[in-house]
């Protein structure tokens, strides 16, 4: 598959044409930021980590029903997946209390939540990705009817409990994750972008160590290593 000219380029992966019209071909780079790119550093290999554990975690999904856009691994720092229209709505899935649900209501840092949240934000980083409810994505034309949104909330679900138990059979606790979807050249919508420390928080079952991107946000230091551990755990070894 032949790499072709820049698409786009985001804050943690370049987006490329290819020679098929319904292909792209991610880049994942090794750049890091925080606080809506307030924050900025790269730290090598970490591009390549993300890239083979969501290459993991598509697989994973595709085998349970949920369909993506992953098609393959192409090295280290390249997947190649379908070319979707990206719906500018991030779904935030919470399990656990932290991080704005934490700073913005007051909940306590680490409280288990009595039912799995899940709420939804603008992608627009010129607006700082601010919050959204159903009227808001509907009055911005965000999807084109409610029966959209509903099934967002239902595939993020579903999404949740595949992965939460699989996490907690692994030794950690999948706390919140970030999802993004697309529409393909079918109008499907389908799960897009990665699943990785990232876009994941998780904390380690015995020790509460975080082994995401919090280890950058909060300066503390062993990023990569955490992230080679969680897909060692998720490779078995």
């Amino acid at each position: 598959m032949e790499k072709r000219e820049l698409l786009y380029e985001g804050k943690a992966k370049r987006l490329f044409l290819t020679d098929d019209e319904n292909l792209v071909i991610s880049e994942f780079k090794d750049d890091l930021t925080a606080f809506n790119g307030e924050k900025k550093s790269s730290e090598a290999g970490k591009g390549a980590l993300n890239n083979k554990i969501s290459t993991e975690l598509f697989k994973l999904l595709e085998a349970n029903g949920i369909q993506t856009h992953f098609v393959k691994m192409l090295d280290d720092n390249h997947m190649l997946h379908t070319k979707v229209d990206v719906i500018l709505i991030e779904v935030i899935v919470r399990n656990i209390a932290t991080g704005s649900l934490t700073r913005n209501l007051g909940i306590k840092d680490g409280t288990i939540l009595p039912f799995t949240l899940v709420e939804f934000d603008y992608k627009d980083d010129d607006l700082g990705d601010p919050k959204l409810n159903d009227q808001h994505a509907l009055i911005l034309g965000l999807v084109e009817h409610q029966d959209e949104l509903d099934k967002l909330r239902r595939m993020a679900r579903q999404i949740n409990d595949i992965l939460k138990p699989y996490f907690a059979d692994k030794g950690l606790n999948l706390v919140d994750f970030k999802l993004e979807f697309g529409k393909d050249k079918s109008g499907n919508i389908i799960l897009v972008d990665e699943i990785s420390p990232d876009n994941c928080r998780f904390w380690d079952m015995e020790s509460g160590e975080k082994m995401d991107k919090d280890r950058f946000r909060q300066g503390l230091g062993g990023l990569t290593v955490a992230y080679e551990q969680v897909l060692n755990r998720i490779l078995g070894k």
